[in-house]
């Protein structure tokens, strides 16, 4: 199968019950995403395919060919990161940095839904333009579990971020 990672093509022979993330992790040797709960519950394994986020444990590579799979390596690089691995640098959105991948990969993802006025359980409508207070950006990064409990300093990385091309 080919997988595109990262805007790179790369031909892989995988037993189709292979999960995305094992198949960026143990094939790819693309470690920056992690692997936490293994159930969907955590969010460490947080990626983007088409600019959607999603948890990587729970969906088969195969199911991938030919979409675009961004993961924490995807955004930025040493010396020349992403607005939000800056932003999340800046504000200390990170205690012990094991989750810290999949919520910026996460928080990138929804600054795009948020851009495109996806309405969350805590938006006032249904339509209109989403303004992103921290109930906002508390709700829509739900899915992503600090353990360390950095919440405070994420929703102020991700609040920083906002508008400077970090979506």
């Amino acid at each position: 199968m080919r997988l595109n990672v990262n805007g790179a093509d790369h031909e892989l022979d995988l037993d189709p019950r292979t999960s995305l993330l094992d198949a960026l992790r143990e094939h790819l040797e693309l470690t920056g995403t992690k692997k936490g709960c293994d159930h969907g519950q955590c969010g460490a394994c947080t990626i983007l395919v088409n600019g959607r986020r999603i948890n990587s444990c729970l969906t088969l590579a195969i199911m991938h060919e030919g979409d675009a799979i961004t993961t924490i390596e995807g955004l930025g690089a040493p010396g020349h990161l992403h607005p939000m691995q800056e932003s999340f640098l800046h504000h200390d959105g990170y205690q012990c940095g094991y989750c810290t991948p999949g919520q910026i990969v996460s928080a990138v993802g929804m600054l795009g839904e948020a851009k495109e006025n996806w309405p969350s359980h805590v938006s006032d409508a249904l339509d209109g333009k989403v303004e992103l207070s921290d109930a906002e950006i508390s709700e829509r990064m739900s899915g992503n579990i600090c353990r360390c409990s950095a919440y405070p300093n994420i929703v102020d990385a991700i609040r920083s971020a906002n508008g400077k091309g970090a979506a």
